[in-house]
Order: C-alpha cells, then structure tokens, then sequence
C-alpha cells in the first residue's frame, strides 16, 4: 500500500468515527448543560465545596469563580512542585525551580500544558498524577463551562443570568471527562500503552558507532490514563518529553489514530450541543461545517506539502520522513499535526521543526486561526461564535441592516467585546515575539539562525498565547526569560478572551429577541458558512501575514 493511499484511508476511518460520536456525544453534552438535576456524587462535592449550585450567576460573578478556582490551581500546583523533594512518590527527583514551577503551573491551569522540561527526568508520580492529571480534568471543564455561558447568553432572554460555573464544571467533569476518559485509557491499555506505578529502570545494552554499551533509564506511571484525557480535554501535556512520539504513550498507528479521535471527540460534538439548547440544530451545523470544512482543508495542505517529493532521498522515503515516526508515517503524523494545532491539544508524534517550511507554517497558522477549527473543549466553540459576531456583523455592513444572530442584535457594544477578544491573542504573539528577537539574551536559546530560528521563537509564543502547548523543537525554552514570558502569556490569553466571551453573554442575555423578517441573513446557511470561514482565515491571514512572511513562508519558498 502506498504511503498517500495509507494517508487517505486513516482520514476516511477518522472522519467515519467522528461522524458515529457526533449525534450521541452532542446530545449529551446538551442534556447535561440543560439539566436542573443533581447525582448524588455532585452533591457530596457542592456540600464540600460549601456552594449553592442552584444560584444563577450574572457574568461578573461567573468570571470571578473562574478567575478564584484558577489561582487556587495555580498555587496549589505551584507549590506541589516546590515540595516535590520530600514528597513520597518522587522518583529521587529534587523539586522543581521556581521560574520552571510558575511556568507550568500557569500552564497547565490555563490547558495549555507547554513543558519546557523532561518528563522522565523531572516530574514524580505524585506531581503527574494529583497535579498534572487533576488540571488535565478540570481545566478542559472551565473551558467547556465559559463555553455553555456564552451560549445560554444567545438562549436567553431578558435576564442577565449565565447559570452557576460550580455546577457546570462539576458536571463538565463528572458526566463528561471522567466515564470518557475511563473508556479511553481502558483501549490505550489494550492497544500497548503503559499504566503502573513503577520506579526507574536501568536498560541496557545499546548500540553506539564504536559498538554495543551503554544504558538508558526509563521509569514507568500510569500514562494510559494521563493519555485518555490529555488528548479528550485537548491538553496535550506528555508523561515523556517525546510526547505522544513515544511508545510508552503512543505505541502503534492504531492508538495514534485513536488519539487523534480523542482530541476532535468534544470539539467536534459540541456544535451539536450548542445548535440543541439555542433550539436550532441547523444553526449547529452550520458552525460545524465550517469547522470541519477549514480542519479538512489544512489537513489537504499538510499532506499534499509532506508528500510532495522533491530529491532522491524524499523519493526513497515516500516524502518528507525527517522528524516523523516510521511506525505512523507522513500520513498519520500530518493528521496528527493539524489537528492538535487547530485545536488546543498541543500533543505532537511528529516534531514540527522537521516538516517543510510551508509544514511548519501550516501548524502554526491553524493555531494563528485561535484554534477554532474544532479547536479546544469549549475555547473552539466560543471562539467560532465570537467569529460567527464578526461575520454578522460584516454581511450587516455590505447590505446595509442592523446585523442580528439567533435573534439577538449585535450593536457597537457587542461588537466591542468581540473585537477586543480577537484582538488580545496577536497582541501577545507579535510583541513577546519582536522583544524576543531585539533583546540579546532571548536570541541565545535559538539552535538555528535565519527564518528558521525566527520560526521557533514565533511558533513558542503562538502556541502559548494560543493555549496549544506544542514546540516547534529547537528552542532551549527553559531560562528564565522563556518560563516568565510564555507563562504570562499562557495567562493573559487564557483569561483575558474569557473576560470578554462572558461580557459578551452576559449582554445577549439581557436582549429582547428580535423576530426574523425576509431580510434577516439566514445564518443556518452555506452562504453564511461561506462568510464565516472567509472572516476566520482573512482576519487571521491579515494580522500574521508579515510575521508569517518572515518564518515559514521564507523558508519554504527559500527550499
């Protein structure tokens, strides 16, 4: 079977499964946002907690139960950390320094899981399993719950209230990423990734160019389980620095596959869920043809440039192989690629430093997009129905009307909050990467020069603004130059777009729904699914297009 032909049947087989989950997994997302009643093991956490989980919150309120629950994780993990040394379950492993614990700390409460560490080589079982694998749980939930916000805020009317962000994130949890994730880590198990509590191994004789010797160490944890909801919750965070590369985590193309299944699961059913509770299915698919039609175009562009051969080596290899594991090949590597960058997952099985040039911009330019094409669980919902504001607003402005969606007028005030979500992420990127490049410190942790090691320092910050987590490889990130900036911006474009998204529901909420006449846009149509895909790769193609125009760009037509 030819490696193209390998490529087309993994993606046919993908998009088969996720068409299965659609209906089933949407329809219970909706049922569990929707429902007023409570399990017996919600309760026993509400009464722990010692909140109302029946009280309505109006937006200010929501956003400060965000904001307090994520500093609370910061700091515990934080400090998890920072005691690492003397806790049991520590492997030997001393704690971990301060500027590297506030980096991930901040990153994976914000679900953006960037590691500038190894992860055999520094984190025990207790920090990976009560701190990492805890914040892969609950952070993937505060995500989907400013996601269910913003959309009871196109729902309702007449109230300013959003619903109660305990009882979303329980639920979140409780109903969704727990049974999912337990089913999951079951198949990884079975299909060859490891679940133990074991210490570290001495291994044994390797080959080297003056013969056999030499040993490595490998230590064990319980990585099928970290697995299941590091791809389910789009975290992306590897029990093992080679992430999802590794055979301990990724063993065969069947659990790649599966993987990759796991990250879109979610995103991809969520406008299911979301088209059920605005009581407009249509309206739900047509946020999901856009998503699915930007993810499925990428995923043509990625292959098409990793397969095209140019030299006698790429030819032998079938493409371009350098960085990419044979066990997977180009095909399932550059699905795997584009969708970890569209969404928020941040996993790789491939190092994207070693695609081509115009590879290598393709990940970064999907996470450029704001990752919405599923994008992350919960940010890629929100995310496209801020998009799907701007649209309306645009198509309002070409014919002249007063633009609405799902019956609600978009006004300067809405339009405000929208613009100033898209606007926080570039701000970020594009400033921490231009201080980068001019200080002479930054500079130092390139391994490569030119466009390619600007690409690095771009790739870093958008992927931290962005909450991905991925790297580009290449980049020493861990000085403290690097943890200080990635982790604030990992903190400002996690919280600060949510600042906003709720402003957003909260002013939907309040509105009076506006009845549709013969000249309201029909937003449950191609043509508007059109316009939106049009609005997301224009007003994303015009912020980056300089700073893409310097990396990727240059170096793939450079090659």
């Amino acid at each position: 079977m030819s490696p193209v032909l390998a490529g087309l049947l993994q993606l046919l087989a993908l998009i088969a499964a996720l068409a299965l989950a659609h209906l089933p997994l949407g329809n219970h997302l909706a049922r569990v946002y929707s429902s007023g009643a409570h399990r017996r093991v919600e309760r026993w956490i509400y009464r722990g907690v010692g909140v109302d989980p029946d009280a309505e919150m109006r937006w200010p309120a929501y956003l400060r139960c965000v904001l307090v629950f994520s500093v609370a994780g910061v700091l515990f993990l934080y400090l998890l950390q920072r005691l690492q040394g003397v806790l049991p379950g520590s492997l030997g492993f001393a704690s971990i320094d301060p500027d590297q614990a506030f980096n991930t700390a901040v990153s994976f409460v914000t679900n953006t899981n960037w590691q500038s560490y190894y992860g055999e080589q520094a984190m025990g079982h207790v920090v990976q399993t009560a701190g990492l694998a805890v914040q892969n749980f609950v952070s993937a939930a505060v995500g989907m719950a400013v996601a269910v916000a913003l959309v009871r805020g196109f729902a309702r009317s007449r109230t300013g209230e959003l619903g109660n962000f305990w009882a979303d994130l329980v639920r979140g949890v409780v109903r969704v990423l727990v049974p999912l994730a337990a089913v999951a880590a079951v198949v990884l198990v079975a299909g060859g990734v490891i679940q133990n509590f074991s210490g570290i191994h001495e291994v044994g004789q390797f080959f080297h160019g003056r013969g056999a010797g030499g040993s490595q160490q490998w230590n064990g944890g319980a990585v099928a389980s970290q697995e299941a909801v590091k791809m389910l919750g789009t975290n992306g965070g590897g029990y093992f620095n080679a992430n999802s590369a590794h055979p301990f985590e990724n063993p065969t193309p069947f659990t790649n596959l599966f993987e990759i299944f796991l990250m879109l699961l979610i995103p991809f059913s969520l406008p299911r869920a979301f088209g059920l509770m605005v009581g407009s299915v249509r309206q739900g698919y047509a946020i999901l043809a856009t998503m699915a039609t930007i993810w499925a175009g990428f995923v043509a562009l990625m292959m098409w440039t990793e397969f095209t051969h140019r030299g006698p080596a790429l030819e032998i290899a079938g493409g371009a192989m350098e960085g990419k594991e044979v066990r997977f090949g180009i095909g399932g590597s550059s699905i795997f690629a584009v969708s970890t960058t569209l969404t928020s997952t941040g996993a790789v099985d491939s190092f994207h430093s070693s695609f081509t040039g115009l590879g290598g911009g393709i990940t970064m330019l999907g996470m450029m997009l704001g990752e919405i094409a599923p994008g992350g669980v919960g940010s890629g919902l929100y995310g496209m129905l801020i998009m799907a504001v701007v649209a309306v607003f645009i198509a309002g402005l070409m014919v002249g009307r007063t633009p609405e969606y799902l019956g609600k007028k978009i006004g300067g005030r809405e339009i405000k909050f929208a613009a100033c979500y898209i606007l926080i992420t570039p701000a970020l990127v594009l400033v921490l990467t231009a201080a980068a490049m001019t200080l002479p410190t930054p500079g130092h942790s390139m391994t490569n020069s030119g466009a390619h090691g600007f690409s690095e320092v771009l790739y870093a910050y958008t992927s931290a603004a962005n909450n991905n987590g991925s790297a580009f490889a290449g980049l020493d990130a861990d000085t403290q130059w690097f943890n200080t900036t990635l982790g604030l911006a990992m903190l400002l474009g996690r919280f600060l777009p949510m600042v906003f998204v709720l402003a957003l529901a909260g002013s939907l909420a309040r509105q009076i729904p506006v009845p549709a006449t013969a000249g309201t846009l029909r937003t449950e149509k191609p043509l508007f699914t059109g316009l939106l895909a049009g609005a997301v790769l224009i007003i994303a193609g015009l912020t980056y297009f300089p700073a893409l125009a310097l990396g990727p760009l240059a170096e793939g037509l450079a090659s």
